[in-house]
């Protein structure tokens, strides 16, 4: 049994300050007031705060490591290091996320995450189902994504239909659209969200396929218009990649993309809060019309993350350097970003002003619910106790999976890869 006393503890609907926090057997069987503790393995927290286990759903990379590293030296591949290097930023779960690539880089990724999440490792964040930029975007939007792996919906979803699959030629770049939802299907488990531009020619039927698969579809790297947009929800579509970023911007007469997902109730809303990719002034009206239990707070982090300015990483093959508030290509093309769930905390609450209530539900609830992950992502009795202790700085000091200590401030991270 562990006490953690004395800290506030962040409960769906309010601060309990003081409070006490009871976990047995990797559930939070008890929630109290005050400070008892006598208890011989209590710990006086007074003057921090506990708050559920950070969830993200759309991670590149951190530390050096990118989730498509192929020459990671770690025995679980670059899925685990990234697995065991996140709780040092208070994340306790995570859809490792890919950019567009060929079938074998994507089959190589699909079965880290399919051995990550049938052995659990210790001191480790939770390896949910992975999060696929696609090959099914549009290019003008691209980004830093790989315009020579981008492919047609059209052909993927005739050719899937079919039960069609090439492969011939890879090393090339000579693999169909078919191939990537060879895949996909052949790992379906392990495949939870995949983003996609509705408005590329057979769009709206790949949507049908992918959510009659299970999958998460999410709009994104997309020039969709309002109607298309909305074609696409129609479809089943129910989240966005990265609101505001790699699509048209919202306007007044013509809303777009951005301005069917702030109507739509049915979309739940990525959004990147480390006041770079968008402006806390609109992440604050974003949330607002929404509501906090439609957005969810991301980092889009690369390996560049937790470097040093000027360090070089990768994203999906590609070098990127960590630049002084994004990670770019050599080009200066934005690349995601550099910024990690515990600062995005920070910057949700002493930036962007949203309480402490609602900055757990944008990094954590939201998001668990949006996964179906029953009991995780609240302080509540019964709960999972994936749980983060911040200082008065919000800065980590301890992170919890399963109410086991997988991360502690006085223990010296993982050495960079």
């Amino acid at each position: 049994m562990i006490v953690l006393s004395g800290a506030a503890l962040v409960l769906p609907d309010r601060v309990l300050s003081p409070g006490t926090l009871v976990i047995d057997e990797g559930r939070i069987i008890e929630i109290r007031p005050d400070t008892p503790s006598h208890h011989p393995s209590a710990f006086a927290f007074h003057g921090h705060y506990i708050v559920p286990g950070f969830i993200d759903v759309h991670v590149h990379g951190v530390d050096g490591v990118d989730s498509q590293d192929a020459d990671v030296v770690h025995r679980g591949g670059a899925i685990a290091a990234l697995a065991e290097r996140l709780p040092r930023y208070g994340v306790t779960a995570f859809c490792p996320t890919t950019v567009a690539c060929g079938p074998a880089a994507l089959r190589d990724v699909l079965d880290q995450v399919r051995r990550a999440r049938e052995a659990q490792a210790p001191r480790a964040a939770r390896v949910l189902p992975a999060h696929l930029e696609s090959n099914f975007i549009n290019p003008e939007y691209g980004g830093a994504q790989p315009r020579t792996c981008l492919r047609s919906p059209r052909g993927a979803s005739d050719a899937g239909r079919a039960g069609e699959a090439g492969g011939a030629g890879e090393a090339a770049g000579e693999f169909s659209g078919a191939d990537i939802l060879h895949e996909i299907e052949r790992a379906r488990p392990d495949v939870g969200i995949v983003t996609l531009a509705p408005e590329l020619d057979g769009g709206l039927d790949l949507v049908r396929w992918l959510v009659a698969r299970g999958h998460r579809v999410s709009l994104g790297h997309s020039g969709a218009t309002y109607d298309e947009a909305l074609a696409a929800i129609a479809a089943g579509a129910c989240q966005a990649t990265h609101l505001f970023n790699r699509m048209p911007p919202l306007g007044h007469r013509a809303p777009g993309l951005a301005g069917a997902v702030l109507q739509a109730d049915e979309v739940v809303a990525e959004i990147i809060c480390d006041g770079v990719h968008v402006h806390p002034s609109l992440v604050h009206t974003a949330i607002a019309a929404k509501h906090p239990g439609r957005v969810m707070a991301i980092t889009d982090a690369t390996a560049a993350a937790g470097l040093a300015i000027g360090a070089p990483a990768s994203l999906g093959g590609q070098p990127i350097t960590a630049g002084e508030f994004s990670a770019l290509l050599p080009d200066g093309t934005i690349a995601g970003s550099i910024r990690t769930m515990d600062r995005t905390f920070q910057t949700l609450v002493g930036v962007v002003g949203v309480s402490l209530v609602d900055a757990a539900a944008l990094c954590a609830t939201t998001a668990a619910r949006e996964l179906g992950l029953v009991g995780h992502g609240v302080l509540a009795p019964g709960a999972v106790a994936d749980l983060v202790v911040l200082d008065a700085n919000f800065t980590v000091v301890q992170t919890y999976v399963a109410g086991q200590l997988v991360y502690s401030r006085n223990t010296p991270a993982a050495a960079p890869v």
